[in-house]
C-alpha cells in the first residue's frame, strides 16, 4: 500500500511539475535591446531608448536591455528574470556586465536582474531604490515611457562609476549598429558628395565629404569605430560614383537599415548572472 501511494505521488508531482514547465511564459528571441511584447512603447520612443542603451554601450562596453511581458505567470518576477538573463547572457565574457530591466505589465510587477560584474556598482539596494523612487511612481500614474527612460538612466549613472575594462572595438552587435547608419552615409555622401566634388574637385571633395559624414556619423552613433568605417565608405563612394550622377537615377537600393538590426544584429556577449538585483511593484 505504501508503495502503492508513493508511486501515485511520484506520477502526480511529475505531471504537476510537466504542467508547470509548459505553462513558463517562454523568453523571446534576442533581438535588440528593447522588447515590448505589450505594444507599451511608440515607435518613436522605442528607437530613442535603442538609441540611448547602443550609445552607452559602445561608450562603457556594458550591455543593458529592457524587456516588456504582459506576466511572468506562474513565475515570479524574479524566476522568469533569471531565467531571461541566463538565456540572453548580456554583458561581455568574463567581465558579466549586462543587467536587464524587466516588466510585467499586467501583474505591476518589475526587476532589475544584474550580472556579476556590475553588483558592486548596481547593488540590490540601489537597484531596489531605482524602482522604489524613481520607476515606480511614473508607473503608478500611467507613464511607462517616462518610468523606464528615467530608471535607465538611473542604472547607467549607477555603472558609470563601476571601473571596467574599456570596449574593445565594436560591441556586440557592432556590425547591425553600422549597418543602421548605411542609408544616412549614402545619402550624405549623395548630397555633400556632389556639391564638394564640383568645388574642390573628386579627390579632394571625396576626402572632405568622407570627414564631413564621419563627424556626423560619431554625433548619431558616439562611436569612432563606426564614424571611421561611415567615413571611409562616404570617401569611397563618392570618388568611385561621381556624386549624384553616379547612381544613373536608380537611387540607393542597399538593403540595410534599422529593420535590420531587429532581426538579429544584436546578442549577448557571454555575460553571467547569479540573482543580483532587486524587484518591485506598483
Amino acid at each position: 500500500m505504501a508503495i502503492h501511494l508513493a508511486r501515485v505521488s511520484l506520477l502526480a508531482f511529475t505531471l504537476c511539475w510537466s504542467f508547470i514547465a509548459v505553462a513558463q511564459v517562454p523568453v523571446p528571441p534576442l533581438t535588440g535591446r528593447v522588447t515590448d511584447q505589450t505594444a507599451t512603447l511608440t515607435a518613436e520612443q522605442k528607437a530613442a531608448l535603442e538609441q540611448t542603451l547602443q550609445t552607452f554601450e559602445a561608450r562603457k562596453g556594458s550591455q543593458l536591455a529592457v524587456l516588456i511581458v504582459p506576466s511572468s505567470g506562474p513565475e515570479t518576477i524574479e524566476q522568469y528574470a533569471l531565467r531571461v538573463a541566463e538565456l540572453w547572457k548580456l554583458g561581455r565574457t568574463q567581465v558579466d556586465d549586462g543587467a536587464i530591466l524587466v516588466v510585467a505589465k499586467n501583474d505591476r510587477a518589475l526587476r532589475i536582474e544584474v550580472g556579476y560584474g556590475l553588483e558592486g556598482a548596481l547593488t540590490d539596494a540601489t537597484s531596489k531604490r531605482i524602482i522604489s523612487e524613481i520607476i515606480a511612481p511614473r508607473f503608478k500614474q500611467g507613464d511607462f515611457y517616462g518610468g523606464i527612460i528615467a530608471g535607465v538612466d538611473q542604472i547607467i549613472r549607477a555603472i558609470d562609476g563601476e571601473p571596467l575594462p574599456e570596449p574593445s572595438g565594436n560591441p556586440a552587435g557592432g556590425i547591425a549598429d553600422i549597418q543602421q547608419y548605411v542609408p544616412v552615409i549614402f545619402i550624405l555622401a549623395l548630397v555633400i558628395g556632389g556639391v564638394l566634388r564640383a568645388v574642390l574637385g573628386r579627390f579632394p571633395g571625396a576626402l572632405a565629404t568622407g570627414g564631413a559624414v564621419a563627424v556626423v556619423a560619431w554625433l548619431l552613433a558616439g562611436a569612432v569605430s563606426i564614424a571611421l568605417v561611415a567615413g571611409v565608405i562616404a570617401l569611397l563612394f563618392t570618388l568611385l560614383s561621381g556624386g549624384m550622377g553616379g547612381l544613373g537615377g536608380g537611387g540607393y537600393r542597399g538593403g540595410f537599415g534599422r529593420g535590420d538590426f531587429g532581426r538579429g544584429g544584436f546578442s549577448g556577449g557571454g555575460g553571467g548572472f547569479g540573482g543580483g538585483g532587486a524587484s518591485g511593484r506598483w
